[in-house]
C-alpha cells in the first residue's frame, strides 16, 4: 500500500459482486466495429425502450418518449466513446530541448467512467507523472488519454494500467506513473451503499519503481494547489 494525498483511502475497496481483475485490454469481439455508429444507436435505442416497456414504463410520456434515443446517443458518442480507435487522442511529442530532468506531475485530471459491471458512474480524480527520456508532450494530452480510456466500460485497475502503457509508448520511456482515486457508484449506491469510501489504484513504471522516486510523485500529488 502507499500514501497518497491527505484524505485519500489507503486500501482498495470492492469494485462490485464478485470482482475479478483483467489484463490492460479492454475485452473487445473481433467484430466490435463492424457497425457504424449509426447502427449501433439504433440497436441500442430498441434495447434501453424494451428495457424501459419490461420495467413498466410509460413511453408515451412526453418526459420519457425521447429517452432510449437520448441513452443511445450518450452510450455511442459520449460514455463510451473511447471504445473506438479513431477516437484516440493523437498523442504528439516534442524534443526535450530545455533539458528538464525532473518529473512532471499532472495532478487532478477529472476522471468520468462507467463500471463495466453494473454501466453506473465512476467519478474520480488522475494523477499522472513521467521523466522525461528525451521527449515531452503536451499537458493537454495527458487529460485527453486519461479521458479517452475512461470513456469505456472499465475497471479502474485496468484504467490505470492503460494511460501509463499509452504514456509508456509516446513518450519512448518506462518512467510513467498513474494513480486513481475514484468513488464507483456501484459501491456508494447499491449493495453495500458505502457513500464515504473510494477506491485508490497506482501502476509505476521504471524509475517510479523506485522508493525515492515514487514517494516524490506521492509528495507532488498532497501539494495544496488550490490557487482560488
Amino acid at each position: 500500500m502507499f500514501e497518497g494525498k491527505k484524505g485519500m483511502v489507503h486500501k482498495l475497496d470492492e469494485f462490485g459482486d464478485d470482482h475479478i481483475g483483467s489484463a490492460a485490454e479492454t475485452p473487445l469481439r473481433a467484430d466490435a466495429f463492424h457497425l457504424s455508429n449509426e447502427e449501433k444507436r439504433n440497436c441500442i435505442e430498441k434495447s434501453v425502450r424494451d428495457i424501459l416497456i419490461a420495467l413498466g414504463m410509460d413511453l408515451e410520456d412526453d418526459s420519457l418518449r425521447g429517452t432510449p434515443k437520448r441513452v443511445a446517443k450518450a452510450f455511442v458518442d459520449e460514455l463510451f466513446a473511447g471504445l473506438h480507435p479513431d477516437n484516440k487522442p493523437r498523442l504528439s511529442t516534442f524534443e526535450n530541448t530545455y533539458k528538464y530532468g525532473e518529473m512532471l506531475v499532472e495532478k487532478n485530471i477529472v476522471v468520468y467512467s462507467t463500471c463495466e459491471h453494473h454501466l453506473l458512474p465512476i467519478v474520480g480524480r488522475a494523477h499522472v507523472a513521467y521523466i522525461s527520456n528525451g521527449k515531452v508532450i503536451g499537458l493537454s494530452k495527458m487529460n485527453r488519454i486519461v479521458d479517452y480510456y475512461a470513456k469505456r466500460p472499465q475497471v479502474q485497475e485496468r484504467l490505470t494500467m492503460q494511460v501509463v502503457q499509452a504514456l509508456q509508448e509516446a513518450l519512448g520511456t518506462e518512467d510513467v506513473a498513474c494513480v486513481v482515486d475514484a468513488k464507483h457508484l456501484c459501491v456508494n449506491s447499491r449493495g453495500v451503499r458505502d457513500i464515504d469510501s473510494s477506491t485508490v489504484t497506482s501502476e509505476f513504471g521504471g524509475k517510479f519503481k523506485d522508493p525515492d522516486t515514487k514517494r516524490a510523485f506521492l509528495d507532488y500529488i498532497r501539494l495544496d494547489t488550490n490557487f482560488e
